[in-house]
């Protein structure tokens, strides 16, 4: 039976990869130690997930590991040896703002967690294909420099720019701006999966993702826009707008559809690729008319402030130009607009409250 890894199992992305690679067959060994309680508190916990995939998968085993553990990480990979056929690497720490506080913690959990993978996977499973869920934090506030114009609800790409139509491709440069320190991180892992690739050999793919969501995220006001956003609203809670004036635009793509991606380039790899990846045109939305969104669909207004001093590095428009990958992959698609997906979201949060007996 092949084997795939998959770490961060329990958090959105991960569980979506566990789900999609248990139905295919595998034998799935998920690593993940719920640092995401440690980043954002009890909320943010993941434990409910790695419940609920026990329960549902029986060709899943959670293993509580830390990816920066190289001996332990290692020892796994060589336990399974040549029957690792996939690992999806998923496991990070996703906050601009929480890597500041801690910078230590951060980039050992992003970069050097994925270098302790890669060499695992080098030494013990060198014919598995590695995917890797990468941000487009990785291009720092270099979108920040674009030309943008200003309308009701949001800012725009200038229409004659040559992005406009499509969003931002992989072409835009990494270099000569402020990245934040999770950004740096990010992309120092990035790099590193691409050198993985060019140099050894191996077949990996970064995957520079905008804002991913789903019902399955453990959001925390630190992380998780969307479905953060429609977890304020089912629960009457207060949500602040951080910058930009609320007209911020972020493409949104489900971790279904995400993990559906992953699994195209599992099917059809090759060694060192970076694919952008998103919502694109077809699921983007600003912040205010997300907030419209939610509040057309609870049918009662929300309870918003705005906070003026947008985030160090925080992008004040991104779209994912895919392209690329679609025309690599020209049977995948997006399955989930903007209403769609927040749908979703509110379904999945209200039943986890009524689950809860809330």
């Amino acid at each position: 039976m092949s084997v795939a890894i998959v770490t961060g199992s329990c958090g959105l992305v991960g569980a979506a990869a566990v789900r999609l690679l248990a139905s295919k067959g595998f034998d799935v060994v998920g690593f993940d130690n719920d640092m995401r309680r440690t980043f954002f508190g009890p909320e943010a916990s993941t434990a409910w997930q790695a419940q609920e995939l026990a329960a549902r998968h029986r060709n899943y085993t959670h293993l509580s590991v830390d990816i920066r553990d190289a001996e332990a990480v290692n020892a796994l990979f060589a336990r399974h040896g040549g029957a690792v056929t996939a690992v999806v690497h998923c496991a990070a720490q996703p906050s601009h703002d929480w890597a500041a506080r801690d910078p230590i913690v951060d980039f050992g959990v992003n970069a050097t967690g994925t270098l302790v993978l890669l060499e695992a996977t080098r030494r013990h499973a060198p014919d598995a294909i590695f995917v890797f869920a990468s941000t487009n934090k990785v291009y720092g506030d270099q979108p920040n420099r674009l030309p943008f114009t200003e309308h009701p609800t949001r800012y725009e790409l200038a229409a004659e720019h040559p992005w406009a139509t499509h969003g931002i491709p992989e072409e835009m440069s990494v270099d000569g701006c402020l990245h934040s320190l999770f950004g740096a991180s990010k992309l120092s892992a990035d790099v590193l999966v691409q050198e993985y690739g060019r140099y050894f050999g191996l077949r990996t793919a970064c995957f520079r993702c905008g804002c991913i969501t789903g019902p399955g995220h453990s959001s925390a006001p630190l992380h998780g826009f969307l479905a953060y956003l429609v977890r304020c609203a089912v629960e009457r809670r207060p949500y602040s707008i951080i910058g930009y004036n609320g007209k911020q635009v972020r493409d949104n793509i489900h971790a279904a559809d995400l993990a559906a991606a992953f699994w195209c380039f599992i099917e059809q790899p090759m060694p060192g690729e970076v694919f952008n990846m998103g919502g694109g045109r077809h699921a983007n939305c600003s912040v205010n008319e997300a907030v419209a969104i939610v509040e057309a669909l609870t049918g009662r207004p929300m309870s918003v402030s705005y906070s003026p001093d947008a985030r160090i590095g925080d992008h004040q428009w991104w779209i994912s130009d895919v392209r690329k990958f679609r025309a690599r992959y020209p049977h995948w698609s997006p399955t989930f607009d903007v209403g769609g997906l927040i749908a979703d979201i509110h379904d999945g949060v209200r039943q986890r409250l009524l689950l809860a007996g809330r």
